[in-house]
């Protein structure tokens, strides 16, 4: 019986002793395990480039360089405010022009047709008129006597009759030219004499660009004031544009404009002109605008929206819009670079506006370094971790 409970005493004791000897041994397993991997309330993971605190991110340095991603401190700006405003296309005035007979006359014939373009002097058309020929006669008889008196001189001639001869012959000159010619064909107008010709002449193009319309058919007789062509340039266009008079109050002359195209496209023009009486009807101001159509994207009568920009006195904290990202409880939020380069961690902000390419914010102070440029890229690069992109 002794021999019995000396064994079973040994046999505990074993137990015991072994039991011990593995709680231990598992715990110095554990402890190594955690000295390895240390992933504990906002430790850093050595093994990746995730942090478990809230909103926060590192990227290897040769990683930023190939994201191409920026940062660059906040800075107080003056954004150009941008009114916007539908608009029409019209026709510079300045560069268009309508051909007129001033006087009854029969069409010979058309020297250009619809499509053409002309240059300023080239002949339109080809008219014959008896009116012409009238003036065209008695300006070639007081020419003549206008060379003769000059040649004679006034030591022969009377005073009387030099000066008879001379305001004839510019009184006679100034009729065909109101009539239709300009001083060439009036130089030539002696050859016209000798074929006998003399109510025949061409109506000259006053300035370059398209032939837009032409309202006549060949041997039709043209009564005064009737439009023969429409002679139009749309290189440079205008834009009309009205306003409010506080909206017209706002805006400069010289100031910028981007016009929006139907394919969402844009042009740059310029304010140039500003009517100083209100539309009585829509009591809106005009604003006149010009645009480069060299590209020939703009035409007359089409309807567009533009976007005027009014120098903004205030000063704010303003950084590319595409920097500015929605985090997923739907606040705006910008990546702030933390105490090391390539460490960013996403910090919510307020949006003021947006003016142009450029986004005002509220919540961060001057000089705060922000990412600019690759924004996207830094989120991304947090979600992947699968912790929220936001920070309250």
């Amino acid at each position: 019986m002794k021999i019995l409970l000396t064994w079973v005493l040994s046999t505990l004791i074993s137990i015991s002793t072994f039991s011990q000897t593995q709680t231990h041994e598992h715990e110095e397993q554990k402890h190594t395990e955690i000295q390895e991997n240390p992933v504990n309330n906002g430790e850093f993971k050595k093994g990746g480039e995730i942090e478990e605190e809230s909103g926060l991110v590192y990227i290897a340095t040769d990683k930023l360089k190939a994201a191409g991603i920026i940062v660059k401190p906040l800075i107080l700006q003056n954004l150009d405010n941008e009114l916007y405003a539908p608009a029409e296309v019209k026709l510079n005035a300045y560069l268009s022009s309508k051909i007129m007979s001033r006087i009854s006359a029969q069409v010979v014939s058309r020297e250009v047709k619809l499509g053409d373009f002309v240059e300023k002097g080239q002949a339109l058309i080809t008219l014959s008129s008896v009116t012409m020929a009238q003036a065209v006669g008695e300006f070639l008889l007081a020419n003549e006597e206008w060379i003769r008196v000059q040649k004679l001189g006034k030591s022969t001639v009377s005073l009387k009759r030099y000066n008879q001869a001379k305001i004839a012959y510019i009184s006679m000159r100034s009729k065909i030219m109101a009539y239709g010619m300009n001083d060439l064909q009036i130089e030539a107008l002696s050859e016209s004499h000798k074929s006998k010709m003399l109510g025949k002449f061409q109506l000259l193009a006053l300035k370059e660009g398209v032939v837009a319309s032409d309202n006549f058919i060949e041997g039709e007789l043209i009564e005064p004031s009737r439009v023969l062509f429409d002679i139009i340039n749309e290189n440079i266009l205008w834009i009309e544009a009205q306003l409010s008079p506080k909206q017209a109050q706002l805006v400069k002359i010289g100031a910028d404009v981007r016009i929006q195209l139907l394919n969402n496209s844009w042009l740059q023009g310029k304010v140039i002109q500003k009517h100083h009486l209100l539309n009585e009807r829509t009591r809106t101001i005009g604003v006149r605008i010009q645009v480069d159509n060299k590209q020939d994207k703009l035409h007359s009568g089409m309807y567009v929206n533009v976007q005027i920009k009014m120098q903004q006195a205030e000063a704010y904290l303003a950084l590319p819009t595409e920097s500015v990202l929605r985090s997923p409880d739907g606040d705006w939020a910008v990546f702030v670079e933390q105490d090391e380069a390539g460490k960013f961690k996403s910090v919510e902000v307020e949006v003021l506006k947006t003016i142009g390419d450029y986004t005002a914010i509220k919540g961060l102070k001057v000089g705060t370094r922000v990412v600019v440029k690759g924004a996207f890229f830094v989120q991304s690069e947090l979600a992947k971790s699968g912790f929220s992109v936001h920070n309250h």
